[in-house]
């Protein structure tokens, strides 16, 4: 199916509008305070909405229709923790990140362990997100090669190009707002989506769930062969339960909310410390019915397509095909003229979002904690702009080059490569920064200690996975909850030897040691 001229103006129309706005913002950078984190005058609810896009990926667009049309909900789990995980966030990171003005989340950690954890974090985020940054363009270029029929290497290159023009020209504000934007683009295209499903299928919305419900769809359950199965609620690190999914799920949340670039420069850039509480509010409350949502169309997808099957249908559903394949289906074969263009910019939209919180972010930790603490420690702000252009431009350069290898090298290999190099770099850092927030022991030795553990920790698991070390049974899933509880046991152990010098101040930088945080937030 081709598109019809209508979709193509609003995808133009759409990539029109994001490069007006690159153009418009880059207007307003005058400075590096400007261009990582808008001045910070941002109101909470913006931020929010902003964190939601940044969130929402083209993988998350696709993955979650797609697993809930061919599995069920336990994707969705983890997330209704999420609100545990936004509360410790409101009462205990957000004032050491808006402490002294930071820019950057690793700021913490040379303040609390030395500039050699900091260099650490730094370039840890920097590399896990060049990894992340290429296969997320990777995917919306495969995601249009499919609906708009171009060469793939057209489509990346395009994609990258947008993104990367806006994000270099217009900073932090044009990632905000563009951000905004795209999550309501994300909403719109989702529900032209479902009320076309739910239209096409005859009974409507109560033949949806029932449909569902009695094919066990809507249940906490994983696939086993072709059959669905209830998980067990118990304790166990070699399989998958209801417990176990959970303190994933608050794993990931509080190492977002405590440790990730793209959250903290929100709080940074928010306008006073209770606009940076409601940007935490605002963006639980939009992610998990957004999220809830799109489980939803998936298994909406999932009853049309029993009324409706078709051979692509049929084989996304047992396997024989990707499933992350059915919503642009659905699209391409089921929907009007004009409905197609949306969804395209939907899942353009979902893609940069991320990609370009994600650029901004990793130009901010390179100017902010090696550039210009290292390098050139003295120098013109308008230099450490123009070289936080420069980076950001690097930067785009290789993530379309490595959405391009992607694209024509071996996924799964890839997928591989990045996911050890995420867990060697990224494992354990939620683990740093909580012994820093709670305890008042050890130092950069104690900290370096901890970290060496956990990368070998995780070595250990990815040769175990390789059957090249005999390891007991272990679910990959659960690797970040015990890297980051041995990254704090080791650094608390590592602590009684290398004990923080009594002349170093912990002042604003523990629980223990922050003054009025409390008592500012219920103000």
């Amino acid at each position: 199916m081709k598109l019809h001229p209508l979709d193509w103006i609003v995808i133009t129309l759409y990539f029109a509008a994001m490069g007006y706005l690159g153009y418009y913002f880059s207007k307003k950078n005058k400075g590096t305070e400007e261009y990582f984190v808008g001045g910070r005058a941002f109101k909470g609810w913006v931020l929010g909405l902003s964190m939601v896009g940044t969130s929402i990926s083209s993988v998350s667009f696709l993955a979650y229709p797609a697993d809930a049309y061919r599995t069920a909900w336990l994707r969705m789990l983890p997330n209704f923790v999420m609100p545990f995980a936004a509360m410790a966030a409101i009462y205990v990171f957000i004032p050491f990140f808006r402490a002294g003005k930071k820019t950057s989340a690793y700021q913490y950690l040379g303040l609390r362990y030395g500039n050699g954890i900091r260099i650490y974090g730094s370039c840890a985020y920097m590399m896990t997100q060049f990894v992340r940054l290429g296969i997320v363009l990777f995917l919306v270029g495969k995601l249009l090669e499919t609906m708009v029929g171009w060469p793939i290497w057209l489509c990346i290159i395009l994609a990258g190009l947008v993104v990367a023009a806006y994000t270099i020209a217009g900073g932090f504000d044009a990632v905000v707002w563009t951000d905004v934007i795209q999550t309501i683009v994300l909403v719109i295209g989702g529900v032209a989506v479902f009320v076309a499903v739910v239209s096409a299928v005859p009974g409507g919305l109560s033949e949806i769930i029932r449909v569902a419900t009695a094919d066990g769809k809507l249940a906490f359950s994983e696939l086993q062969g072709t059959e669905l199965v209830p998980i067990g609620w118990g304790w166990a690190l070699s399989e998958k339960t209801g417990l176990m999914m959970l303190m994933l799920g608050l794993t990931w949340w509080l190492q977002e909310f405590a440790s990730d670039q793209t959250v903290v420069q929100r709080y940074c850039s928010a306008a006073s410390d209770a606009e940076a509480r409601k940007a935490v509010w605002w963006s639980v409350l939009c992610r998990l019915p957004i999220w809830a949502f799109f489980m939803f169309l998936g298994t909406a997808l999932y009853v049309f397509f029993q009324i409706n099957p078709s051979g692509p249908a049929i084989a996304m559903l047992t396997g024989e095909d990707k499933p992350e394949g059915i919503l642009p289906y659905f699209v391409m074969n089921y929907l009007p003229p004009g409905v197609a263009g949306i969804i395209i910019a939907a899942a353009v939209a979902a893609a940069m979002s991320s990609l370009d919180s994600s650029l901004n972010a990793v130009s901010a930790v390179f100017v902010t904690d090696l550039y210009r603490e290292k390098i050139r420690p003295d120098s013109a702000d308008q230099h450490y702009l123009k070289v936080a252009r420069i980076v950001s431009g690097i930067a785009a350069g290789m993530m379309i080059g490595l959405a391009i290898l992607l694209a024509y090298s071996e996924t799964k290999t890839m997928q591989d490569v990045s996911t050890i190099l995420g867990s060697v770099f990224g494992g354990g850092i939620l683990g740093l920064f909580f012994f820093g927030f709670f305890t008042k022991w050890g130092d950069g030795r104690a900290a370096a200690c901890g970290v060496a553990a956990t990368v070998c920790y995780t070595i250990c698991i990815i040769l175990g996975e390789k059957q090249i070390l005999p390891l007991p049974p272990f679910d990959l899933y659960y690797a970040a909850i015990v890297g980051n509880l041995i990254m704090f046991g080791a650094t608390a152990i590592a602590s009684t030897i290398f004990r923080r010098p009594g002349h170093a101040s912990l002042a604003q930088l523990t629980v223990w040691t922050m003054k009025n945080s409390v008592d500012e937030i219920r103000d």
